[in-house]
């Protein structure tokens, strides 16, 4: 299987236009009139702390960026490192805030596209009609113009990523040069027009019953302005250079929209009075009074001007507005791959190739809010911006995480300077500035928060599967913290998580044949596969000493890894890989099974005494220690699953034997022989009775079934392994006592027959008493006792 990669064409210039153009959408057209009512002339401070809080957030993005470059934004980054119960909150706070902010950029729109058509009335009646439709009246709410023009944006929008329309790098790099030219000229003009006494009036530079304290309340309304910037790690993959030109390209961006922001409100405030800033298109208005209204002979000039803002301000929210939108889908996207989410919402369309389902219920949330709260625009803002303030928070979190874990695969080229300092920076700022914003968002952040976490629990938990690395931190180390943080870590786990197919490697010869094994098992399962070296040093060296010298170990450690990595990839399974240093190599796969939470572990056979083998343990480990997993030996003599024999008699590792065989069966199409012996041609319409339904419970019925009425179980299997390429056995129920002095079946089996053998055992909870001198489970002895009478079993009874 060849390797697929996207092209790596998105150079620093169209990365930092993509940070830019996201972030210059209403925020700045709009939000200055309003903002500067709030908090007077001292609002231009309140974007720079704006601007300053995006930075250091800005950083951290930044280095997870570097570091997970195929990741998908914030919602990866905080479900990989902090677990499903985090990432439902981050994955729904981005899809929400993303709603939010559409329906704003949608207002904004409507706003310049109200003003437009009144302007252009005579030249474009058809534009000019909306300013002719009344608002309507529905009794509780009024739909204002302003609303239906946000409303007809957002129909347009939506439609748009419908239908599938494509956003490249230079359409974007297009439409910023545009803004940019356009709010430049306005910058020139308007700094011929300054006046710093309109700027602080009678009242100074804090006019306002609030005085300074009213820069941070602005802040929480005009954040919305810096969203954004993020969104160019999520193409960090077809980023050239992306070690280099990421951080740069999103603390570039955040720098460069910061300056802007800071120069433009200065601008407008010194060229109108704060008192008068329009509310609804502030940048045309001032653009009117800043220009001149004759130029070189030419009238008309400051008209033309207020026309050409009003068409950026268009270009603007609608250029941000598609951004969220195809963001949301994204967001989606990931959610429903980890089951966050249902799958169902990214069913793909038939002809336009688009995820219809989520586009349309992201429009949906979009029309709902521009109906409910379009004539409130403070609400639409603040709303956008505590729900990304949340998820800016839990993606610092996330980075702590990342560090502190240790996790192999996190190697950032590029990492936020003062560490912890800035990560803990971005947390307390974030988290700070919520508490600036009206009640009304601070009660919407707490009941999103609660909602977030109740979806988690009652649909979430139970669909997905991904444990994240917040949560087996502490629980691989549960004896080391403190028992509150385990039992937090415990209750937020998910109720399925990955099916981890664990393979210890020591042996060149054999561990291809495991990892093939192990591959086809983790396939069947939707799981992964986790390969570990585990590398034994003598007693007398300390554990540290030994990872000290672990340069040492690596060649070897990585050839028998890589190796691993590559025979499972060839089958497109998932591996992970890692090396554990112990005093024990038998009893740390035990050991190393259980704190990975492996659920398979497949092992090559070793060589055992004849009363320890039939089982995995060995000796009086069987008598001290549950298996943590099922467990599957091979006695290999070559890896060929074409024709394979499965004995059995019932019981539980029988029933893991059936699994296997199913799993061959299905994925690599293997003739499955079913085998019961029985030692009475009298007994044998009772065995092929009992066969033949045990194999329909167990999903063999396309199994050749076979009945062997000599009674030996040893010559049965000797026989009939001669037509097969691999026999799988359940293990011994036999007790370490009763194998000494009788001898193990399938110690016999595994040394007789000349095809590969793989010894199936499943955990049970048979007492030290049976372990001891058992003879098999209550189980078998019932289907043998109902189904047979008295016919011989087929494993050690």
């Amino acid at each position: 299987m060849s390797d697929e990669e996207l092209a790596k064409d998105l150079g620093l210039v169209s990365a930092l236009t993509i940070g830019i153009g996201t972030m210059i959408g209403a925020g700045i057209f709009v939000l200055p009139g309003v903002a500067a009512q709030e908090a007077g002339p001292i609002v231009v401070v309140s974007f720079l702390i704006g601007g300053f809080i995006a930075l250091v957030n800005a950083l951290s993005v930044s280095e997870l960026g570097t570091a997970m470059p195929k990741a998908g934004g914030g919602y990866y980054f905080v479900n990989r490192a902090l677990g499903p119960m985090f990432g439902s909150i981050a994955g729904l706070g981005d899809w929400l805030g993303l709603a939010f902010a559409s329906a704003f950029y949608s207002i904004g729109f409507g706003q310049y596209l109200v003003s437009f058509a009144g302007d252009a009335t005579v030249a474009l009646p058809l534009l000019g009609t909306i300013a002719l439709i009344p608002s309507f009246d529905l009794g509780f709410f009024t739909i204002t113009q302003i609303q239906i023009g946000a409303l007809i944006a957002g129909v347009i929008f939506v439609g748009v990523n419908y239908v599938g329309a494509k956003e490249t790098g230079g359409i974007q790099t297009i439409i910023v040069t545009l803004l940019l030219l356009i709010l430049g000229a306005f910058a020139i003009a308007g700094w011929f027009s300054f006046d710093y006494g309109t700027i602080v009036g009678d009242g100074g530079w804090a006019p306002t019953p609030e005085g300074y304290g009213a820069i941070l309340p602005a802040t929480a309304l005009v954040f919305v302005s810096f969203l954004g910037y993020a969104k160019i790690a999520t193409v960090a993959e077809e980023m050239k250079n992306p070690g280099r030109n990421l951080p740069i390209a999103i603390i570039g961006s955040v720098l460069i929209v910061t300056v802007i922001y800071g120069i433009l409100v200065t601008i407008m405030l010194g060229v109108v009075p704060w008192t008068e800033l329009d509310l609804d298109a502030p940048v045309a208005q001032a653009a009117e009074v800043a220009f001149p209204a004759e130029l070189f002979g030419i009238g008309g000039v400051a008209a033309a001007a207020a026309t050409i803002m009003t068409l950026g301000a268009l270009l603007a929210t609608a250029s941000s507005a598609n951004a969220s939108i195809l963001s949301s889908a994204r967001i989606n996207f990931a959610m429903g791959r980890d089951k966050i989410v249902t799958n169902w919402l990214n069913e793909i369309h038939p002809q336009y190739s688009t995820p219809y389902r989520s586009i349309l219920l992201t429009g949906g949330m979009i029309i709902f809010f521009i109906i409910l709260l379009g004539q409130d625009l403070a609400i639409l803002a603040q709303a956008a911006s505590v729900l990304h303030l949340i998820v800016y928070a839990l993606m610092n979190a996330a980075l702590i995480v990342f560090r502190e874990a240790d996790v192999p695969e996190y190697d950032p080229d590029f990492t936020v300077p003062l560490y912890p300092l800035t990560p803990i920076a971005g947390i307390v700022l974030s988290l700070g500035l919520i508490g600036f914003m009206s009640p009304v968002e601070i009660a919407l952040s707490a009941a999103f928060v609660v909602g977030a976490v109740l979806w988690y629990f009652l649909y979430a938990r139970g669909e997905t599967t991904h444990q994240g690395y917040l949560g087996q931190y502490v629980l691989d180390r549960a004896d080391e913290m403190p028992d509150a943080a385990v039992s937090a870590a415990e209750s937020v786990q998910p109720d399925k998580t990955d099916y981890r197919v664990m393979v210890p490697l020591a042996n060149p010869r054999t561990e291809s044949e495991l990892i093939e094994l192990a591959s086809i098992m983790a396939k069947a399962n939707d799981g992964i596969v986790e390969a570990v070296h585990i590398v034994t040093v003598p007693d007398q060296t300390p554990l540290y000493a030994g990872a000290e010298h672990l340069e040492q170990i690596d060649a070897e450690s990585d050839r028998l890894l890589e190796s691993a990595r590559e025979s499972a990839e060839t089958l497109d399974v998932e591996v992970e890989t890692k090396t554990v240093i112990s005093h024990r190599s038998f009893e740390e796969i035990f050991d190393a099974a259980a704190t990975g939470n492996a659920d398979l572990v497949v092992m090559g056979w070793a060589n055992q005494p004849f009363w320890s083998s039939g089982t995995t343990s060995r000796g009086l480990d069987e008598l001290t220690r549950q298996l943590p997993c099922d467990f599957l030996v091979l006695k290999d003599r070559g890896f060929d699953p074409s024709h394979v024999l499965v004995p059995t008699a019932g019981g539980s590792d029988s029933d893991l034997s059936a699994e296997v065989a199913r799993v061959l069966r299905d994925g690599r199409g293997s003739e499955i022989e079913l085998l019961y012996v029985v030692d009475d041609e009298a007994k044998r319409a009772a065995g092929a009775e009992f066969l033949g339904r045990w194999a329909q419970e167990h999903d063999l019925g396309n199994a050749n079934l076979s009945v062997d009425v000599d009674g030996d179980v040893e010559a049965a299997i000797a026989r009939r392994s001669r037509d097969s390429s691999m026999v799988i056995v359940g293990a011994t129920e036999r007790g370490l006592l009763s194998r000494l002095f009788s001898g193990s079946l399938v110690y016999d089996i595994v040394n007789e027959v000349d095809t590969s053998v793989l010894l199936c055992e499943r955990p049970d909870t048979r007492s030290l008493w049976q372990r001891l001198l058992g003879r098999g489970s209550a189980a078998k002895r019932e289907h043998e006792t109902v189904t047979a009478e008295d016919a011989t079993a087929t494993d050690d009874d």
